[in-house]
């Protein structure tokens, strides 16, 4: 006896599965192990003019500097850089000794700004970067469904927006920390040095030891 197929009922079935994959909206094509959504990094730059001379800056205007660094929040991973014609060491030492006081350096070469620097004017720029995750997070999956094997639109997204949220310089993801030339091996090596160098305790031999002489009478 053979069963003849239904032509009404399978056009139904594939109508109703099509409908079905079409309801679950685009499925997710990546079919690697790299997340799509990656961090950008985005910066702003701040500047403020104030005058200068060959001396250096003077008192009032070195209050106000550091006062608009207070109200900036100056931290670690920003940079701060002098803008002007000719800046004179003494302009600098003054600009890099209230840095310092956030714990920062003065960065070489300042970033382009809007206007023009007044003469008998400086112009302190702070570079601040952010870092962040665009299009995450992403819900978009409307179904578990993948027919490519592939991982969901949103993989990736609370790993990368962690690094992003946690990293103390954002720029270090763009290119990493360059070092100094300074050293700190030598200083943090001396305990064991000392150890190492140290004469072994046996080695003027054992004490010699009379066994023959009692203690008692």
């Amino acid at each position: 006896m053979s069963i003849r197929p239904n032509p009404a009922f399978t056009a139904a079935v594939a109508l109703s599965l099509g409908f079905g994959l079409a309801g679950c909206g685009d499925m997710p094509n990546n079919t690697s192990l790299y997340s799509v959504k990656q961090p950008v990094v985005a910066t702003n730059d701040y500047a403020i003019d104030v005058a200068a001379g060959a001396g250096g800056l003077p008192i009032p205007e070195q209050q106000r500097l550091a006062e608009w660094f207070e109200t900036m929040n100056l931290r670690y991973g920003d940079r701060v850089a002098i803008d002007g014609s000719l800046p004179s060491d003494a302009v600098r030492e003054d600009v890099a000794a209230l840095a310092s006081r956030h714990g920062l350096l003065l960065s070489e070469g300042a970033p382009l700004t809007e206007g023009f620097v007044d003469p008998g004017k400086v112009r302190v720029v702070v570079t601040r970067s952010r870092a962040y995750v665009p299009g995450c997070p992403d819900w978009t999956d409307q179904s578990d469904a993948t027919l490519e094997n592939a991982t969901s639109d949103g993989f990736g997204c609370a790993v990368n927006t962690n690094i992003a949220a946690m990293v103390a310089d954002p720029q270090h993801l763009l290119r990493g920390a360059e070092g100094t030339g300074q050293t700190v091996i030598m200083s943090s090596t001396k305990a064991i040095e000392t150890y190492r160098e140290a004469a072994p305790t046996g080695k003027e031999g054992l004490p010699a030891i009379n066994t023959q002489s009692g203690g008692g009478s």
